[in-house]
């Protein structure tokens, strides 16, 4: 992916994702599927202006969900992405 704009898709907000923040330094991402960690590190440390010491993946299948009678449908698949920055230095998300 060349655009940095378009790996990182939105914040993940959870009890799970604020204790990672709390304690280990870490921030929950939802990234683009077809982005790799050093892509995500990359936009990471260019977007943000920190200093990233790694990062974990996750690929998550979207559920099933029925609208109306019989119609089956299911959400979209997405990507996690647990981004660990360097010690002393925080992200304010909100």
């Amino acid at each position: 992916m060349n655009d940095i704009y378009q790996v990182i898709k939105n914040v993940r907000l959870s009890e799970k994702a604020t204790m990672l923040q709390e304690t280990n330094n870490e921030v929950v991402l939802e990234v683009d599927r077809k982005a790799n960690k050093l892509e995500i590190k990359k936009a990471v440390q260019q977007l943000f202006g920190k200093t990233v010491i790694s990062v974990r993946t996750a690929n998550y299948d979207g559920k099933e969900r029925r609208k109306r009678r019989a119609d089956a449908g299911r959400t979209n698949h997405w990507k996690k992405a647990i981004v660990r920055l360097k010690e002393g230095e925080s992200l304010d998300l909100v």
